[in-house]
C-alpha cells in the first residue's frame, strides 16, 4: 500500500505542513488507498515533507508526488481544459511560491507568541535541551530561507498586504462556486485548502488570517473540504 510521511497531526488540522496536508488531500479526494506514517524531515528524500513510499519507490516534493498519483493511480483535473490547466498552475504557484512565505513568515518570525506556539506543537516531544537547541537552529534557518527568497526583506505590514492581495484573488476567482473549478474537486482545491486551513484554521494569530476570515466564501470552502474529506476530524 502507498505510505504517505507527513508530520504529526496537530491543531486539529490535517497537517501542519501547508504540503502535507494538500497530498493527503489530494490522496482522499482521489480515493486512493494509502497509509500515514508520521516522520521528520531529515529521513526524507530531499530533507523535506511529504514524501512517499510507493512500490519500494520514495518520492518527495508534493508537485512531483501528485504528478506521480495521476499518472499511476486517479487524475483529478482530466475535465479541466487547457485554459483551466493553465489557470490551476498559476494559481498553484501564487499559493506556493508566494503566499505560503507569508504564512511562514506569520509562524517563525512575526510575534514571539506565535514562534511559542509553532515551537511547540513541531519541537515539543523532544527533551528540553535538545528541542530548544533544533528550534533556534531550524528557526534561523527558516529566517534565512524567508528573507533569501524576498519576501522577508520587506516591512511587516508590506508583507501582509501582498498576502492580502493573494487571499482577494483566490477569494474572488472561487466566487461561489463548490470548488474553484466547478462541481468537483481538482488538484487546485488540494492546494488551496492545505494552504488556507493552515492561515485561517490554525492557532496562529496575523493580519493574514483576520482579512482570511473576511472571505465568507473561503471560510465555507474550508469548511466544505473539511467536512467531505475529513470526517474523521471533525468535532462533535
Amino acid at each position: 500500500m502507498l505510505k504517505l510521511y507527513q508530520f504529526e497531526r496537530t491543531w486539529g488540522i490535517p497537517n501542519l505542513s501547508p504540503f502535507c496536508c494538500k497530498v493527503e488531500t489530494y490522496l482522499r479526494m482521489a480515493r486512493i488507498e494509502h497509509e500515514i506514517k508520521p516522520a521528520l524531515p531529515m529521513r526524507a528524500p530531499k530533507g523535506k515533507l511529504p514524501y512517499i513510499e510507493d512500490n519500494g519507490r520514495k518520492l518527495g516534493d508534493s508537485r512531483f508526488i501528485i504528478e506521480h498519483l495521476k499518472s499511476a493511480y486517479a487524475d483529478l483535473d482530466t475535465a479541466l481544459t487547457a485554459e483551466e490547466l493553465a489557470i490551476s498552475t498559476a494559481m498553484q504557484r501564487l499559493l506556493e511560491e508566494h503566499l505560503f512565505w507569508v504564512a511562514l513568515y506569520s509562524r517563525w518570525q512575526f510575534t514571539d507568541e506565535n514562534w511559542q506556539v509553532n515551537k511547540q506543537a513541531i519541537f515539543g516531544a523532544l527533551p528540553p535541551i535538545i528541542r530548544d537547541i533544533a528550534a533556534s537552529h531550524t528557526r534561523k534557518k527558516i529566517r534565512q530561507q524567508i528573507h533569501g527568497h524576498g519576501m522577508g526583506r520587506h516591512q511587516t505590514e508590506e508583507i501582509f498586504a501582498l498576502g492580502k492581495q493573494d487571499i482577494d484573488a483566490l477569494a474572488a476567482y472561487l466566487g461561489h462556486k463548490p470548488y474553484f473549478f466547478g462541481d468537483r474537486p481538482t488538484t487546485l482545491d488540494a492546494s488551496a485548502f492545505g494552504l488556507l486551513i493552515n492561515i485561517s484554521g490554525c492557532p496562529i494569530e496575523s493580519p493574514l488570517k483576520e482579512h482570511a476570515l473576511t472571505k465568507e466564501n473561503l471560510v465555507a470552502y474550508i469548511e466544505r473540504i473539511t467536512h467531505s474529506f475529513y470526517p474523521d476530524l471533525q468535532h462533535p
